[in-house]
């Protein structure tokens, strides 16, 4: 039974299920639903798909997930941010409404799963740490932006070009500003009013009449669906799609996703997989995060290599469905978990009410007009656009909150895939560059006690003779010149100096270029007679110079064990207390 619990997390959870699991199971499947069914259809539209499209994406990849995943309640399927990047990266290649742009899109669904399942061969999950905190967030607030955005025209009924760039779009909108369709406009403003009033005030009214949770929380959450049946009914009573030209999703095919025959294209791969490796990342990214946090609540924990398989098997099976890639949802997910989901069945019961929408419930959407889609997938993206960050990160640290500016900047500017490289060579320059530069401590004393503090922080005394350094970064080939220039200047300024000690507790690693420096830098200060010394050099470090001739290169210099052995043998003629304590 443990390797079918090691492969199908769902194995263990199913060991110990019982009738009240599964009724809190229903009920948050039930309630997941509801939102998926408008949202997968919207999350289409906005991919430049028919809806029906993502309702596939809700089916099969919800089901294979839910036997593999690790999370008992992240919510699997179409996503914003992934279906923005999916509607830009395909229109390059094949106009939309095609059977082309279809194929694309199945084959980016391919790709990114095939993608994924190669970084978890590759134990490469970790590669997700270079996208940084800022570029995210920058990269993240920028694209929901960009949504909100592109939702213009539903809500108008202006033709605006879909791969037009930001600017262009406003500027398409003030030219034909007469030629907005009201009845349009007004259809959209009303959906999402409703959204609004059922996400706020329905919610407070049935909290404030203590109507039940079982009742109460799914009509919370039914706000997408609302707004799907008000407008609809609107367009069907005023027959506004045949007397004003309010576009509408139209007929919708009955019955389930053929399983695909992918037309596999290597030239089409080579231009999707810069895309799709973007993708695979950034879905990972906000699944793992959205999956992290969850557990967290259970006192539990997910498994990243899991989540990568867990998520290449679901996006495989987006391909095979015919539809587009998939991700953990933060909204869903939070909805999820916030109506009881206690395992991955949760997941089943969702992939099955829309299996059972697919079946019966289509032809009731012929009337949905494309401006309540709009409106749906505007009210899911205006949560992720957070300013606030940048005033957070602005405080604490300004080249962070840059970062996080310029990858908000360029994604507007250059598209989401071109943005967020931008950004994360950005944040790779960064550290770079604060690693080419750093931070180095002139310590002191404290008092007599055994501990060494940065003389410009604390009141410490130091020696004639003598001069502590403390190096906070490993020694490699970016900062090896700047250490050494460091060094050089502090002698410059010491008359009477004869030892240097080069405190290396926080130094984890040498490389050949920082060795090279240390040797050369060994005779440099001998012909101006000083000895360098080393202080709390770490087992692994050491190791590695015990492999080499650095230590006999030393010559009188010695390596110490702690920084207060060092300066007891070395120092003498001990000098009056530094008072520069730092405000």
């Amino acid at each position: 039974m443990r390797p079918m619990v090691d492969i199908f997390p769902i194995a263990h959870w199913l060991q110990n299920y019982q009738r009240s699991i599964f009724i809190s199971d229903l009920m948050a499947g039930i309630i997941v639903a509801i939102m998926l069914v408008p949202q997968g259809m919207a999350y289409a539209f906005l991919a430049g798909l028919p809806p029906q499209y993502g309702l596939y994406a809700s089916i099969l990849p919800l089901m294979l997930y839910a036997l593999l995943g690790s999370s008992r309640s992240l919510a699997v399927g179409p996503v914003a941010i992934a279906s923005l990047m999916v509607g830009s990266t395909i229109a390059q290649f094949a106009e939309q409404g095609t059977d082309a742009y279809i194929n694309a899109a199945v084959n980016l669904s391919l790709l990114v799963g095939v993608i994924l399942l190669i970084l978890r061969a590759l134990n490469l999950g970790s590669i997700v740490n270079y996208m940084s905190h800022s570029v995210i967030s920058g990269f993240t607030s920028a694209a929901a932006l960009l949504i909100a955005i592109s939702q213009i025209k539903n809500f108008s009924g202006l033709d605006i070009p879909r791969s037009a760039p930001i600017w262009e779009s406003f500027g398409y909108l003030f030219d034909h500003l007469t030629a907005i369709n009201p009845a349009t406009l007004l259809v959209g403003l009303t959906s999402v009013f409703v959204l609004w009033f059922t996400k706020t005030k329905l919610c407070c009214g049935l909290e404030a009449m203590r109507v039940p949770t079982w009742i109460a929380q799914p009509v919370c959450k039914a706000g997408p669906m609302f707004a799907v049946l008000v407008g609809s009914i609107i367009v069907w009573g005023g027959e506004l799609d045949i007397t004003h030209n309010v576009t509408t999703v139209g007929m919708i095919p009955t019955g389930l996703p053929e399983l695909f025959t992918i037309q596999l294209d290597l030239m089409l791969w080579q231009q999707l997989f810069m895309p799709a490796l973007l993708i695979a990342l950034i879905g990972f990214l906000e699944s793992v995060s959205v999956g992290t946090v969850l557990a967290s609540k259970r006192r539990e924990r997910i498994d990243p290599s899991k989540e990568l398989i867990a998520l290449g098997i679901a996006n495989l099976g987006s391909a095979m469905s015919g539809t587009y890639p998939v991700a953990g949802g933060f909204g869903r997910s939070m909805v999820n978990h916030s109506a009881g989901a206690q395992t991955t069945v949760a997941s089943m019961i969702s992939a099955f009410l829309v299996l059972l929408s697919l079946l019966f419930l289509t032809p009731l959407f012929y009337y949905l007009p494309k401006a309540t889609l709009g409106a749906v997938i505007v009210m899911a993206v205006i949560p992720l656009i957070d300013f606030s960050s940048f005033r957070q990160c602005w405080k604490f640290n300004k080249a962070d909150a840059l970062t996080l500016l310029a990858t908000f900047i360029l994604v507007l500017i250059f598209g989401v895939e071109l943005g967020i490289l931008c950004g994360i060579g950005i944040s790779i320059a960064l550290l770079l560059y604060r690693s080419s530069q750093p931070h180095i401590a002139v310590v002191g004393r404290v008092g007599s006690s055994e501990h060494f503090r940065n003389i410009e922080r604390h009141d410490v005394t130091t020696y004639n003779n003598t001069l502590a350094l403390r190096i906070d970064e490993s020694l490699y080939f970016a900062n090896t010149r700047y250490v050494e220039e460091y060094i050089l200047k502090q002698c410059a300024g010491h008359s009477n100096l004869q030892h240097i000690v080069l405190i290396c507790n926080a130094v984890n690693f040498i490389d050949a270029s920082a060795l090279e420096t240390l040797e050369n830098l060994v005779l440099k200060l001998r012909d101006e007679g000083i000895t360098l010394h080393l202080a709390e050099v770490k087992g692994p470090v050491m190791d590695q110079l015990l492999n080499t001739t650095f230590v006999d290169h030393l010559g009188e210099g010695k390596v110490f064990f702690t920084t207060d052995e060092a300066m007891r043998e070395l120092s003498e003629n001990e000098r009056y207390p530094v008072n520069n304590r730092s405000a």
